[in-house]
């Protein structure tokens, strides 16, 4: 039976084990395609993010406490249902979210993935012996941080949510689930299923759609430990500066404006692949896209007419109707914001090469050339199909244009030299680097994270990363009888 056939969750959020009507009434989720209701969700307030913070603290208590072995199997069966539901999970993908299929299936792929690496967290290693100058023995030991807010954004809604959803889980917290609400059925209730079919006690996983005002009810909570958001670095600065008011770690994966190096002794073909893929891919609602093409004045020529040419023939379109390389932007005002960064920066000299138009929210994929790096396109971060190409005279100006950016990423280099490549990396700070890639990868099994205003380091993926997220370090002393002090 599909997921969602089996539960009365239309204009429901999922509070502490059951399908219920939030305080936020509901809403339509509206297919960007086509504009047509594809389903209603419930909305969450404040008065539910209290009742539910309340009621995973004490589930999260019970969760912890059982065998390590048997949070282990909740994870494996929870990656098999990724897989058992694969089609009906990558028709919502498409639908609500306007991926075209290859996404979808690299979500679904990705979301078992996730679920499998956390299968093993709790196996690991969950403290060291310290040596101790008194008759005892002395230990530090990793336990649960407690609850743990998740806030995932709209563009690749499973992904961002069940990267952080799946190791915290695994390692004994409990989890509120806050997802972009233009994308709460991908993201928050086929989660909210998956979990609770894969066995997962009441209350140890809820998922509450809302606006800012639940969203920053999930992060002062005093049950709340621990927040993981990704978004925008400017509403990720907000949760960090209210974070720490309220003495909790928030880790924080935000924007980005990531570069791609293609060097003097680049192979034009190659990067031009690399680059279309890394600046279209999901229609550039990526943090990794790439945002800015810095191209050796020796190939620059020959990379910016067989960019524009692959632009223009890339097909647009509804991505549950046909074979198509871009499916829509997410809505009318982030089309709108992409197209005014397009245009001013037109009016401020840059071409449009290829591009630079739409129909309702198909953005055709981009090419901007002869860049200012004051340019908006180029400066900012777009976050959808444009491609900002600027020449540059020699690596030392790449390496200066590309450091000389608030974000921090991820970076591609393209060069016949690898350890040259590497050699530039290490002059640029980012927390990503793909020597000939584009800037766009991802594995469950990787660190992920940015510097600068692209996050808070990389606290997610991997194991070490994963534990240090989402559990504390203890200090633990045993003795065989009682110390004696002198009164």
């Amino acid at each position: 039976m599909a997921l969602l056939d089996s539960v009365d969750w239309q204009g429901k959020i999922f509070k502490n084990g059951a399908w219920l009507a939030g305080h936020g009434g509901d809403y339509s989720v509206v297919e960007p395609a086509t504009g047509a209701e594809l389903a209603r969700m419930g909305a969450a307030g404040p008065e539910d993010v209290a009742e539910a913070a309340a009621s995973a603290a004490a589930a999260q208590q019970a969760w912890a406490a059982v065998p390590f072995t048997e949070r282990a199997a909740v994870l494996r069966r929870a990656g098999d249902l990724w897989k058992q539901h694969a089609k009906e999970v990558a028709e919502w993908n498409i639908r609500e979210v306007g991926a075209v299929p290859g996404m979808a299936q690299f979500a679904l792929h990705t979301a078992a993935e996730e679920c499998y690496e956390a299968a093993s967290l709790p196996g690991r290693p969950m403290g060291e012996l310290l040596p101790s100058e008194q008759p005892r023995l002395s230990m530090a030991r990793r336990v649960p941080a407690g609850v743990v807010t998740v806030i995932a954004p709209f563009n690749v809604p499973i992904i961002l949510a069940i990267r952080s959803v799946a190791p915290a889980l695994a390692l004994g917290n409990s989890v509120l689930l806050k997802p972009d609400p233009r994308t709460a059925v991908t993201g928050g209730t086929l989660l909210a299923r998956v979990f609770e079919e894969a066995g997962l006690p009441a209350g140890v996983l809820q998922m509450l759609p809302g606006g800012a005002d639940v969203g920053e009810a999930l992060v002062v909570d005093p049950h709340v430990r621990v927040i993981s958001f990704t978004g925008s670095t400017a509403v990720g600065r907000h949760i960090g500066k209210l974070a720490g008011q309220h003495l909790k770690r928030a880790h924080l994966e935000l924007g980005g404006n990531s570069a791609l190096l293609v060097l003097d002794d680049a192979d034009v073909e190659d990067a031009v692949n690399l680059a279309a893929w890394g600046s279209f891919f999901n229609q550039g609602q990526i943090c990794m896209t790439t945002g800015r093409h810095l191209v050796s004045s020796a190939v620059y020529d020959d990379f910016v007419a067989a960019l524009a040419e692959k632009a223009q023939s890339l097909p647009v379109g509804d991505p549950a109707g046909g074979t198509v390389a871009l499916g829509p932007v997410i809505d009318a005002g982030q089309r709108d914001k992409i197209h005014r960064l397009v245009t001013e920066s037109a009016a401020q000299g840059a071409k449009v090469a290829a591009g630079g138009t739409y129909e309702e929210l198909f953005y055709r994929p981009t090419v901007l050339t002869d860049m200012s790096l004051m340019a908006p396109a180029f400066a900012e971060e777009v976050f959808g199909p444009v491609a900002p190409v600027t020449r540059v005279e020699s690596v030392e100006d790449a390496v200066r244009i590309a450091g000389d950016s608030e974000y921090g990423l991820s970076l591609g280099i393209v060069t016949k030299d690898v350890m040259h490549g590497l050699a530039v990396a290490e002059k640029i700070p980012t927390g990503i680097v793909h020597i000939n890639d584009q800037t766009v990868n991802d594995e469950a099994v990787a660190p992920f994270g940015g510097v600068k205003a692209s996050g808070t380091g990389s606290r997610f993926g991997g194991a070490a990363a994963n534990i240090e997220a989402f559990t504390e370090t203890r200090w633990i002393t045993m003795r065989g009888t009682a110390a004696r002090y002198p009164f």
